[in-house]
């Protein structure tokens, strides 16, 4: 997925900042009428005994345990406080589907809003991990139906508090009722030795006094996250996996599809019915929508003769999430105008794949493309003269490549965001790092310095890589890239789901 070529990550991705507090409430909505007395008593009998068997321990476990320890390490003697965020609101009384606070998923594994992770120093050194959880109180509580918010026959029943702590491996875990009163013990002279994740719970941020230390957890998260472990690999390439079917699922949709929607409509099926959702929203630009970096709008026709860019990434269960894009020719062949773009695109990323190995400066793969960029651009008659047009002081070429080719790959799509530039922006790649190769070209329609035959022509071509100790791996290898194999590709897709290239 394209960036801005000056931000490593795209802060404006997080579903979770700027939260709405979700409270339990037994008022009706203004369309419905409230139970009387009778109903409520009769509701709340002969209902069967809930199990009282505890759910089984969370896969991976230790993997998240290992990660609190390491964290734990970083902050001797202190507080850490990590809230997940709250549902937020769509439309009144509706809710956007909720998806867990990157860091707080990152260290628990836990899936359900409003939780929040406390991280209690011990004397002998180490912390206590707490969880605050929504208790379930099961069908002895008129809530279960009156509460729509959180009420089990609304919204499905809650873990709960002892079932919380045998799923996530943590030491001890305590209703949300008794947060504020958790808080309210680190106030004053301890404030110095709390740190709390920001912007993620009102009821956190508003009983903490913010402090510059809480910014500097917020990096270490993010550093922590830099290097990836062999299950988050496996996670990574299980989602790239999905994303690949649903790539040709858009295929095989392309015979018949005449707008944006469809392609969107179809690649998130695919997301939906194999992961938790699509890792952001999908990017199914036609024509010279190419030329627009997050065409997310996705509100215009596909054109035979035309390229569609498809950026789109499923995000799996586990919340790891592919960030894939081709640009394929909606008629299943690219013109010749086209075709040369797309191979200046190609060989730029295979100038980027060499530069991807460990000690290389996370820059370099992007110096690496720009450089084939602005000479293919001069060949081309776009540029009078690439080594002026790649000179610091000119970066003449971002005109028409727009963005750096490479950002952090993991549990957000723009990974990594809150790390230091020292570590990330200006840092050495290292082993277990996942990032992704995206050059592109895109000629606005309106561009006087480019040929009338180009413009409109919107080219990028992604894949997701990790570092490994000598070089790298394509993770996402299995995807087309070249023009020809592409081609290929959609041809064979067609003739496998049993229709022939469209006209």
């Amino acid at each position: 997925m394209a960036h801005p070529p000056t931000t490593p990550a795209d802060a404006a991705r997080s579903r979770t900042a700027e939260p709405v507090p979700s409270e339990p409430s037994a008022k009706p909505a203004t369309h419905d009428t409230a139970p009387p007395p009778a109903l409520l008593d009769f509701m709340l009998r002969e209902w069967k005994p809930a199990s009282t068997r505890m759910p089984p321990k969370l896969r991976n476990a230790a993997a998240f345990a290992a990660r609190r320890r390491a964290l734990s390490r970083l902050f001797p003697g202190e507080t850490l406080v990590v809230p997940t965020g709250h549902e937020k609101v769509r439309a009144n009384d509706t809710m956007f589907r909720f998806r867990p606070g990157t860091d707080f998923y990152y260290l628990t594994g836990n899936l359900e809003p409003d939780c929040v992770l406390m991280m209690e120093p011990e004397p002998g050194g180490g912390h206590r991990d707490v969880l605050f959880v929504e208790p379930n109180p099961g069908k002895s509580d008129s809530t279960f139906f009156t509460d729509r918010n959180k009420g089990e026959l609304w919204v499905g029943p809650r873990l709960g508090v002892p079932q919380s702590r045998a799923r996530f491996g943590v030491h001890e875990a305590r209703a949300l009722s008794e947060l504020p009163g958790a808080l309210g013990s680190l106030r004053g002279p301890a404030t110095r030795a709390v740190r709390a994740l920001r912007g993620m719970s009102p009821t956190v941020d508003g009983t903490l006094e913010e402090t510059p230390r809480d910014r500097e957890l917020a990096t270490a998260l993010s550093e922590m996250r830099l290097l990836k472990d062999a299950q988050e690999i496996r996670e990574l390439s299980a989602a790239i996996a999905s994303t690949m079917r649903g790539f040709e699922d858009v295929i095989a949709g392309l015979r018949t599809a005449r707008h944006e929607r469809e392609v969107e409509g179809i690649f998130n099926l695919r997301a939906r019915v194999e992961g938790n959702d699509v890792g952001y929203n999908t990017i199914a630009a036609s024509g010279e929508h190419a030329c627009i970096l997050h065409w997310v709008k996705n509100e215009g026709d596909l054109r035979p003769g035309t390229l569609l860019l498809l950026d789109a990434g499923v995000e799996a269960h586990t919340l790891y999430t592919a960030d894939i894009t081709r640009t394929l020719p909606v008629s299943g062949r690219f013109s010749r105008e086209q075709r040369a773009i797309y191979e200046l695109v190609h060989a730029a990323q295979a100038a980027a794949f060499a530069e991807v190995k460990p000690g290389k400066d996370f820059l370099d793969p992007n110096r690496a493309a720009m450089k084939v960029l602005a000479t293919g651009l001069e060949r081309l008659g776009i540029l009078e003269d690439a080594a002026e047009a790649l000179a610091d002081q000119n970066q003449f070429y971002k005109r028409y490549s727009l963005h750096n080719v490479s950002h952090m790959l993991g549990l957000d799509v723009h990974d990594c965001a809150q790390a230091r530039a020292e570590t990330y922006k200006f840092g050495q790649l290292k082993p277990g790092m996942v990032l992704t190769v995206e050059p592109g070209l895109y000629f606005q329609t309106d561009d006087l310095t480019v040929p009338a035959r180009y413009r409109g022509i919107g080219v990028r071509i992604e894949d997701d890589v990790v570092v490994t100790p000598r070089g790298m791996r394509n993770l996402s290898a299995d995807f087309p890239s070249e023009a020809s194999e592409v081609e290929r590709w959609m041809a064979k897709v067609w003739k496998s789901r049993g229709k022939r290239t469209r006209a």
